[in-house]
Parts: C-alpha cells; structure tokens; sequence
C-alpha cells in the first residue's frame, strides 16, 4: 500500500467509526490511523500524543474538535502535514457565553448521564430531515456511550481551552480542503468560508442537505470529495 498515511481525528463524543465509510475506500489505498482526541487535557497534549503515534509524514483529516486538534498538530509539527481537511470545523476561538454552555452540558451529563446529553446533542448534529434516522442515531448514542462523561468533560475543557487559529491561516501552505453542511447549525459554513480564504490556495465545499456530522450524514460525498483530494 503506497498511497500517503491518512490520519483521522474524530470530534467531540466520536471515534474513528465517524469515519467508518471514508477510510473503508481510502484505506484500499492509504495507510489508515484512528487518532485519539478525548485523552489530552488540552488540544496541544492530544496533538503531542496524536504525533507520537503518527508517521514521519501524513495527510490529516480533522472534523469539528478534530480540527481543533489538527490546527495545533500544525502548530507543533507543520513539516510533517502533507494534506489538510479541515471538516465542520472553525479556526475561531470559543466565546465566555459558548463556554458558558459547555460547562453546564458537562453538568447536566454528570447528573443525567451520556445518554441523555448525546440525545440532547442530537438535533443539532445532524439535517432536519435526519432527526428519526434512528440507526444514524444509534451511532451517535454508541459512541458516546463509548467515550463515556470523563472523556466528555476533558473534550469540552480543552475545546473552551483552545487558541484562535485564524492567526495561523496564512502560515498554512500544504495543499487544503475545507469542507461544510450548507445547514450546519453548530458551526455555521461562514467559518468554512473564513478558513478557505484565509489559508492560500484552499478548496472550499459546501454540502447541500447536511448539517454538522456530514462523514455520516452524506458519507458518499465526504468519501467522493476526499478521494478526490487525496488520491
């Protein structure tokens, strides 16, 4: 197998499966790696141990958090970056009323538990016309449950935590793809567009009929436009 490793990093409450569709095409003919984003404390410790376990050089392909992580991998190690996706993501920071939020999600799931906060998570995630998409749904629940609160609680400090990367846009020089749902209802596709345009040469994408989790939503076109990318 010849073709560039691919490293996968899943957002918040997600693991690889997120990317179940696109790495069983890419990974005929790319090496694959699963990264872990709910271990680190905060982005730069998850992008230390995500480098530790990488190969020398990669494409890296990061969704919502994941992208968070990727634009600190970049940070630490940009010689090693081959490729970028940056999928239903943002390069800004969070806001004190979003961070806010997130600390009351994370008390609500220690009281009710991961169930009720993926489901409550759900209709925010995923297009109106997918909300009773009940096996789409199961993953989610699955995953979560997988990760379980503690993870949760760590995504969520290190997401508040995170640095402005719109800064860094312009250093960036690896050939980029960056990729949104037209109905994205958690991170809104004006910040795709603010990414695309502020990182040189990058190819933007707006997915019609998708919202926030797009590599499960509309795996086939998340697939086809990787592919394309990458091959």
């Amino acid at each position: 197998m010849g073709g560039l490793p691919i490293v996968f990093i899943p957002g918040l409450l997600t693991t690889g499966r997120i990317y179940q569709h696109q790495a069983e095409h890419l990974g005929q003919r790319h090496p694959i790696l699963f990264a872990n984003s709910w271990s680190g404390a905060t982005m730069a410790e998850s992008a230390r141990q995500i480098l530790d376990a990488a190969p020398e050089r990669f494409a890296l392909v990061g969704t919502s958090m994941g992208g968070y992580v990727a634009f600190e991998i970049l940070r630490q190690a940009a010689g090693r970056v081959a490729r970028l996706a940056l999928l239903s993501t943002s390069a800004r920071p969070d806001t004190r009323e979003r961070s806010a939020g997130r600390r009351e999600q994370v008390a609500a799931v220690r009281q009710r538990g991961i169930r009720w906060g993926s489901l409550a998570l759900w209709p925010n995630l995923v297009h109106p016309a997918r909300h009773e998409d009940l096996a789409l749904r199961r993953v989610f629940i699955e995953m979560a449950e997988e990760l379980g609160p503690d993870a949760f609680a760590r995504q969520i400090e290190a997401i508040i935590g995170r640095p402005d990367s719109r800064p860094l846009l312009p250093s960036i020089t690896v050939p980029t793809l960056v990729v949104a749902g037209a109905e994205d209802q958690l991170i809104p596709p004006e910040n795709a567009r603010e990414m695309a345009e502020g990182i040189a040469g990058a190819r933007l994408e707006i997915v019609p009929h998708c919202a926030h989790m797009g590599m499960i939503e509309r795996p086939e076109s998340y697939t086809k436009l990787l592919s394309a990318f990458l091959d």
